[in-house]
């Protein structure tokens, strides 16, 4: 793990296509603004854990209970 130290309106870019910049900080949190490509997703890491719980959950489920959920809509 690389950690960088910052100030406000200072930036680092991640190769060559991703530039995050600090906006603002307080004593517990940091305003970030991350210019990234749109096909390069950017979630909060709590999202992303989400999502990865849903993808594992919907894996879980047997085929003929998602035809069942399909032929009612």
């Amino acid at each position: 793990m690389l950690i960088l130290q910052r100030k406000k309106g200072e930036s680092l870019t991640i190769n060559d296509n991703i530039t995050v910049t600090i906006m603002d900080s307080g004593t517990d949190w940091v305003k970030l603004a991350i210019d990234a490509p749109k096909e390069i997703p950017v979630l909060r890491s709590e999202l992303k854990e989400a999502a990865d719980e849903n993808k594992k959950a919907s894996a879980e489920v047997p085929q003929t209970v998602l035809n069942e959920i399909l032929k009612k809509n």
